[in-house]
């Protein structure tokens, strides 16, 4: 199989990861994060989301977040706007990069934000296209781009036409979203098929939860098709406010892992990744639904038994 030989994974834990916790987490906690994150090998961390408050809790202190953060040398921090507004309050704190969100289901997007795919296309071609003006890279999100929790099974020609408008407002990449865990490999590869007659391989990315544990099967799929950028959230964390019955994101270190035995460079550290799912497990107050969290854990505690035993 004609696998990549690098992928790229971006974080997106401290955005889609806590956008859905109840638990409101301190800011002192979500920056520690986010440090502890900048120094595992990562490139790319979506920290914030620049949304009313109103609508998520949760990321009320985007701006704080920002600014406190210790910024490194060759890592991209991210932010997701929803329009001119939340762009303004972005570039306010210099994120490196931009990111825009829209469903590929009218209802799912009235319900994300209040409009139709019609209303929503100018104005996030406006913030685009700002943000352009700002230098500052603009990548694209296409939420339930298989299946909707308001209308069913998505049509992926809609996928199709949405990514190329949001393509032509100069987005450099498309994460196309399985907001709510439903899809198969099989409808990876057909909603791919329908995205590849017209868009370079190296504009998409995906963004998969693992509701029903088909997270990784999706992404070799993915792979199998050249795909080579893939979000994920450290711990598994994740879920949508609009989307009912959505759950974690692929846990990032439950896909290092398999990265790197399929012998897939990533240059990100999984002990690190695992550490820092950990130590948010213990801020959150809940077992995090990752995989290598449970069998590091696991293995800890019979080295501990073990050790007593001597």
């Amino acid at each position: 199989m004609n696998w990549p030989t690098h992928v790229t994974v971006k974080e997106v834990g401290p955005r889609d990861g806590l956008q859905n916790e109840k638990k409101l987490i301190p800011t002192t906690v979500k920056t520690n994060w986010i440090d502890h994150l900048s120094e595992s090998g990562l490139r790319h961390i979506e920290i914030t989301s620049f949304v009313h408050p109103k609508w998520v809790p949760a990321l009320a202190d985007a701006k704080d977040v920002a600014k406190s953060i210790q910024r490194r040398e060759g890592i991209v921090y991210s932010a997701l706007v929803p329009n001119q507004k939340g762009l303004e309050a972005a570039l306010e704190t210099n994120v490196d990069e931009i990111a825009i969100f829209m469903s590929a289901t009218d209802t799912h997007n009235k319900k994300n934000i209040n409009k139709s795919i019609v209303e929503t296309l100018p104005i996030l071609r406006q913030t685009a296209e700002e943000a352009i003006k700002a230098n500052k890279p603009v990548r694209a999100y296409v939420s339930t781009a298989f299946f909707c929790p308001y209308e069913g099974r998505t049509n992926p020609e809609n996928v199709r036409k949405i990514s190329e408008s949001l393509l032509e407002m100069g987005v450099y990449e498309l994460s196309i979203g399985d907001t709510v865990g439903t899809a198969s490999p099989l409808q990876v590869e057909e909603t791919l098929k329908h995205l590849l007659k017209n868009i370079p391989v190296n504009k998409l990315a995906m963004h998969f939860h693992d509701t029903r544990g088909t997270a990784l099967p999706n992404t070799l799929k993915a792979l199998e098709m050249g795909i080579a950028a893939f979000d994920s959230s450290c711990g598994g964390l994740g879920g949508c406010p609009y989307a009912p019955g959505a759950s974690g994101n692929t846990a990032t270190e439950d896909l290092l892992y398999m990265l790197h035995q399929m012998g897939i460079e990533t240059g990100i550290s999984e002990e690190k990744i695992i550490k820092n799912a950990l130590f948010m497990e213990t801020q959150i107050g809940k077992s995090l639904p990752s995989k290598s969290l449970k069998a590091y854990k696991g293995r800890i505690s019979t080295l501990s038994k073990k050790g007593d035993k001597r």
